[in-house]
């Protein structure tokens, strides 16, 4: 390929991403409206966010092996398709139960997109110094992205009505559907993977379990939450001792041995459970607590927005540069910074500095994204790069959805209609800022202990044992 030619494939890649990244943040402003419309509870808004990302979490790793074997450009084509389609359903739903069964079909075409679009970015740029500029970029656009959707999300729930926000996935699906026959090759993996149904199950119902027992527990009483939890522990532990044994597993542990992954796992699932829980929060908090239009919350949450759009592509520069430790140092920063801000928050809040909140918040997430990405993927072999990106973007959504469900069920039993909310959300909403505070510190020193001597050596010895033969 040409180096434009080259480029115009990673164009056609971020675009996918873009779409699906987004629609993990772009519904949360419309929340409240769709409450409205659909009479929903709060564990219902939970499990419109939460069905998405635990599907799609649960199914990335499988959908990038599928392309291997059938083809990259194949399968995305089939995946951009059904999440156009559930897209579509998303927009036509009557009831909160079908919202939430139209984002399922969309997270299973969403699991197809990004896994096999950044194993045709690896395949695409072979040379290390082209490949971590190329993924620098593709992390600096899923940070832009999930920033990008509060802001549009407000302005579509505005102008058209919180359908709005799932109609918008089909222009861009469709341009990216026309630009992947057109420009990207045809591929397959010399050695596809074998199928793992047993650990796709064992994963799919650890995570369910987990986050029923995080979202219903507070509702549905300790009994079932109980049996929730322990369902969830008996998946892990049982993946845990099932997949070592498998010749080619789901989930390579081996990968762990790596302290740079490890901790880029770690770090994922930190800074998307807060992103979770904050943007979670922080539209119902705006909207329902001050008072506050779908469009003016999205404003309110713009200096997020432009920090994660300014930071994130100086971050992938620098970690091109310098490596991840200066921008895991940054943002462990940034959001210890913005978090315990908001353990102050009141509802009577000056907007100046809750501003500065939101934009200190925006700081770290920019700088969180091509760091993880790049310390995932970075010493792997490349015959294992796809399937390593692929715990990273799992680890996003697992953290997403861990964010969303813990954030609602400690404030849940005080949350009620906008005409009779209390002072009480804003208090309860306390105990998740210092959460994130610990989240915060816990990048910081991940970023510190991951980077060093150590750290890089640990890598190479998982690169040497991953290329040994089986």
């Amino acid at each position: 390929m040409t180096p434009a030619r080259r480029n115009l494939v990673l164009a056609t890649c971020c675009l996918s991403l873009l779409v699906v990244s987004m629609d993990i943040t772009i519904v949360n402003v419309a929340l409240p409206a769709i409450r409205r419309d659909l009479g929903a509870s709060l564990s219902g808004l939970q499990w419109v966010v939460d069905a998405y990302t635990i599907v799609l979490a649960s199914f990335l790793m499988l959908g990038g092996a599928t392309a291997d074997r059938l083809g990259r450009r194949r399968v995305f084509q089939w995946g951009m398709g059904l999440f156009m389609l559930g897209s579509l359903l998303c927009s036509l739903a009557g009831s909160i139960g079908w919202l939430i069964a139209a984002r399922v079909i969309q997270a299973v075409g969403g699991s197809m997109l990004n896994p096999v679009a950044m194993s045709i970015v690896v395949h695409t740029f072979p040379a290390p110094a082209d490949r971590a500029r190329a993924i620098g970029i593709w992390g600096a656009v899923a940070g832009i992205s999930m920033a990008l959707g509060p802001v549009t999300g407000g302005v579509l729930t505005h102008g058209f009505g919180w359908q709005a926000v799932f109609w918008v996935n089909l222009p861009i699906g469709a341009l990216t559907m026309w630009l992947m026959a057109r420009y990207v090759p045809e591929s397959r993996a010399p050695k596809p993977r074998r199928p793992d149904p047993v650990g796709q199950l064992l994963l799919l119902t650890g995570l369910a379990s987990l986050t029923y027992a995080l979202i219903e527990g507070p509702r549905s009483g300790g009994l079932q939450a109980g049996g929730a939890a322990l369902l969830a522990v008996a998946a892990f532990a049982t993946l845990l001792v099932y997949e070592p044994r498998q010749q080619e597993p789901l989930l390579d542990l081996r990968f762990f041995h790596s302290l740079p992954f490890s901790s880029a796992t770690l770090i994922a699932v930190s800074m998307f459970a807060s992103m979770g829980a904050f943007l979670f929060l922080g539209s119902i908090y705006l909207q329902e607590e001050r008072g506050f239009s779908a469009p003016v919350a999205g404003l309110c949450l713009m200096p997020m927005a432009l920090a994660v759009m300014v930071l994130s592509p100086i971050s992938g520069r620098m970690v091109a540069a310098r490596g991840a430790r200066p921008s895991l140092l940054i943002s462990g920063t940034m959001l210890t910074l913005s978090a315990l801000m908001l353990t102050q928050l009141a509802a009577e809040t000056p907007l100046p500095l809750l501003l500065v909140a939101f934009g200190l918040f925006g700081c770290g997430f920019g700088m969180v994204n091509a760091p993880v990405t790049y310390a995932a993927v970075s010493g792997m072999p490349r015959a294992q790069a796809g399937l390593a990106a692929a715990v990273a973007s799992t680890s996003r959504q697992v953290g997403v959805s861990l964010g969303v469900a813990l954030a609602g069920s400690l404030v849940g039993s005080l949350h009620t209609p906008r005409h009779a909310v209390s002072s009480g959300f804003t208090e309860a909403t306390h105990t998740v800022w210092w959460i994130l505070t610990g989240c915060g510190v816990l990048i910081f020193g991940l970023g510190l202990l991951s980077t060093g001597a150590r750290g890089h050596a640990s890598a190479q010895r998982v690169a040497h044992l991953l290329e040994e033969p089986q």
